[in-house]
């Protein structure tokens, strides 16, 4: 198995080999490679150079490989979400079983033929690495997993892309870059594009810059309501939520995702108080992991009891709005104000 850079090396300086199996979370940078692939490997045909696949023709995997890509010298095969390499039930799908191990065979016999007439290409989003096909590839071919970025890969690519325009920022605002904006690649790389075009050649992206230009997730939001709460700052807490709803972000979304927030510390709070992995405590993926600090921060700004007297509240107004009692915003400003005040 190789790593998701390493990949990236070799296709930028040209290199192509002929078996690969793409999968795992990180779609965004999954599709670039992929991209990169079909542009090394030139013009494609459908039909006659290029053969996509799916669940419903991968049962002619084997035909379509023997197949010669007439006019061309090689052929281009991208099996799509086809099962074969997912992971599944041993009763599952006997034929398709099957189908699997006839090609693990052909493609360890018939290596050769392979490497000089096709460019295999499996995409999956899971695969199950204890199968003869796996295996297979992983020894013939090239396998990556493309994972979740954790914070510091997602900011040494943000640096670069930077780096390619001519645009400084500086460690402390990349990460609050990240902070705001979240950890889908697609999303940062958008957002960061917008900064660098308005710092311009040899200018710096600045803090204010990204709280100006950037639309920020409704979480990282969240973060500011609560930092706002937990110093009593009743004016700014109540901004932020009429910033949100100013932006048209629905009103039970803003609840829910606060409820989540204040639940999270709560959960933070005890993580703390009985020596608890907060990580695995909140279930926090690998890109998600710079998040511990925050939650510890704002968790220091509550009380426990505090914490599960508002989550309570939160509760008791989803309650009231459901039986038509209160409105939804009013109900909440009114938690915010009486935290405030207590």
């Amino acid at each position: 198995m190789v790593k998701i850079e390493e990949l990236e090396k070799e296709l930028n300086q040209g290199i192509l080999k002929n078996i690969y199996i793409l999968y795992g979370e990180e779609l965004f940078l999954l599709e670039n490679v992929l991209k990169k692939i079909r542009n090394i490997f030139g013009e494609c045909i459908k039909g006659i150079n290029y053969i996509p696949i799916d669940d419903t023709n991968i049962s002619g995997i084997i035909s379509d490989i023997e197949t010669p890509a007439f006019g061309y010298e090689k052929k281009l095969i991208i099996a799509r979400n086809s099962g074969i390499l997912k992971k599944e039930g041993k009763r599952k799908n006997a034929e398709l079983a099957k189908i699997r191990d006839r090609l693990a065979e052909y493609l360890e016999t018939d290596n050769k033929l392979v490497a000089e007439s096709v460019i295999l290409v499996f995409v999956e989003e899971d695969v199950d690495t204890k199968t003869n096909l796996y295996k297979t590839i992983d020894k013939l071919g090239i396998v990556c997993h493309f994972e979740y970025q954790k914070p510091i890969q997602i900011e040494k690519r943000m640096k670069a892309i930077c780096n390619g325009y001519k645009v400084n920022i500086s460690d402390a605002n990349l990460r609050y870059f990240i902070e705001c904006c979240g950890t889908n690649m697609q999303e940062l790389i958008n957002e960061i594009r917008k900064l660098i075009e308005y710092a311009g050649e040899n200018g710096t992206i600045q803090r204010e810059d990204i709280d100006s230009l950037c639309i920020k997730k409704l979480e990282s939001v969240i973060f500011d309501l609560t930092d706002s709460l937990g110093k009593k700052e009743t004016g700014k807490a109540l901004q932020v939520l009429k910033n949100l709803l100013y932006a048209k972000e629905p009103i039970q979304k803003i609840l829910i995702t606060l409820y989540n927030h204040f639940k999270k510390l709560y959960l933070t709070k005890l993580a703390v108080k009985y020596n608890k992995d907060i990580i695995t405590i909140l279930n926090l993926k690998p890109n998600q992991t710079f998040l511990v600090n925050k939650y510890k921060t704002q968790a220091r700004y509550f009380e426990e009891k505090d914490l599960k007297a508002i989550l309570q509240k939160l509760r008791d107004l989803d309650y009231q709005y459901k039986i038509g009692l209160i409105d939804l915003q009013i109900g909440l400003e009114s938690i915010l104000c009486r935290y405030c005040s207590e």
